[in-house]
Order: C-alpha cells, then structure tokens, then sequence
C-alpha cells in the first residue's frame, strides 16, 4: 500500500472516530468532527467504510498508528497555538518582572523572556550564547523566570537566588549556583553567599520569606500559562515560544522574525 493511500485511511479513520473491534480505547468515543463526518454517510456506505477500514488494518495495522501519530500532531500543534494566544493576551503580565530579573536593554525595542531551571544543564549551557546576544545587541530586553522545575534542589537554588535579591545580590548568587558543580545544601549556599560579599544568614533565612515563595508562585503561574514543558524555553515578543537549547544563530533568527512581526 502506498503512503499516500495509507495516510488517507489514517485520516479517515480518525475523521470518523469508528470504535470497531481493531480499534484502540483511546479513539473509541468520537469526536464533534467525527459526528458531522458520520452523519454526512448513509448506512450502507457507513458499513462498507468500516469493511474497508477492517481489511486495510489487517494488511498493514501501521495505518493505526499513522492515524494516532496524526492525532498526537494534532493536539501538539493547537496546545502551540494556545499557548501563543495565552502570550499575546497576557503580554503585559509575561514580560513584567522586579527590576533585577530584566537584563539588556530596559527600554529595548524587542523582549525576550527566558524561563529557566538554575539546575538544568541546558540553561547553564545558555548562560554564554544570553550573554553574547545582550551584548551585541543594544536593542534587546530580556527577563529571566526562575523555575524550580527539575527537583527540590532546585527549589532549594531559587529561594537562594531571590533571597539574594533582597540584598541586592541576584545576579551574583544567580551565577555562582548555576556555575557551581556541588549539590546544594544549606552549607553549601552559605559558603557561595558569604564569598559573594552577603550576609549569609539573613539570605539563609530570607529564603523561606513570603515575597520569596510569592515571586516563584507566580513564575510557575506564568510557565504553565504558556504550557511550558522544558527548560531553557524562550518566548520571542509574541511571535514564537522556543523550547530548549538554541544556537546563537537561531536565537538572532527569532529576533529578526519577532521584529518583523511588531513593526
């Protein structure tokens, strides 16, 4: 069987939702589309699909799973468009952020906002490629979220680091925790912050501060608003969400389309 008449049984069959004995529970209960589809045949037709529908799944059964990876595509590409209608309708909210999480340009012409994991090795990875791109670019504005996303330790890393911010040292504790390659503990972030020039024990103690527990809330409120499902993952104006991590040159094509789109 060709792949073109294989990829048209596949959209049938998902295009009826038929719940046949060769079908998989997960397409048992038809769609609003499938309704339509099948009102639209008469009985007799209805059951000659279904005759060949049976004897195309016996020949070749990977028509099933053609018809499931379309369906998965499906539900892929709307949660993509979801969450870029959820990151133009709540622009504002997203690219807000405390004055020491914006880095760039204040004023910049393009925001770029960075969801990152302290702990994730893709981020630290990142680190070097942000820094070039702020650098070279005196147009940009990028803020940073700090998601704990990974494990407890890096729930442990970001009230370090925003704790650090109410002594004005973020940036700072930020990158020693993210350049470190010890497991953090209490101990640990002690040590990083004292050699960081800060008062160790009000940042020890200031991590469990409301404000603290508020600003990480709200990122998550944030990450989930746009269906984050990975770290780094970097939202472009309100063109593009990227996940994972990207190379300069892709990072510099998404600005020049996220400009475009703005102007």
């Amino acid at each position: 069987m060709t792949r073109p008449t294989r990829a048209r049984l596949a959209g049938t069959f998902l295009a009826l939702g038929l719940t046949v004995s060769t079908a998989v529970p997960a397409l048992a209960a038809p769609s609003t589309a499938s309704a339509a589809a099948e009102s639209s045949f008469s009985p007799a037709q209805r059951a000659e699909i279904v005759t060949i529908l049976r004897d195309a799944l016996k020949n070749d059964p990977s028509i099933l799973s053609d018809a499931i990876v379309a369906l998965r595509q499906g539900a892929q590409q709307k949660a993509a468009d979801d969450a870029l209608t959820h990151v133009r309708s709540d622009r504002e909210r997203l690219q807000k952020g405390p004055d020491y999480t914006v880095r760039g340009n204040p004023q910049g012409d393009l925001t770029i906002v960075e969801f990152l994991d302290p702990r994730c090795g893709y981020c630290r990875s990142m680190v070097p490629v942000v820094d070039a791109l702020l650098k070279s670019d005196s147009k940009l504005r990028l803020v940073e979220k700090l998601v704990p996303v990974l494990s407890e330790k890096s729930v442990l890393d970001t009230q370090a680091i925003f704790a650090a911010a109410l002594q004005g040292g973020y940036e700072k504790m930020k990158r020693a925790l993210m350049q470190d390659t010890t497991p953090p503990t209490l101990d640990r972030i002690r040590q990083l912050a004292t050699a960081n020039g800060l008062n160790a024990d009000k940042l020890v103690t200031d991590m469990h501060a409301s404000s603290v527990a508020a600003q990480i809330n709200e990122n998550l409120a944030e990450a989930r608003l746009i269906g984050l499902d990975g770290t780094p993952t970097f939202v472009f104006g309100t063109s593009a969400i990227i996940p994972g991590a990207i190379s300069a040159e892709e990072m510099r094509e998404q600005i020049r389309t996220a400009r475009k789109e703005a102007h």
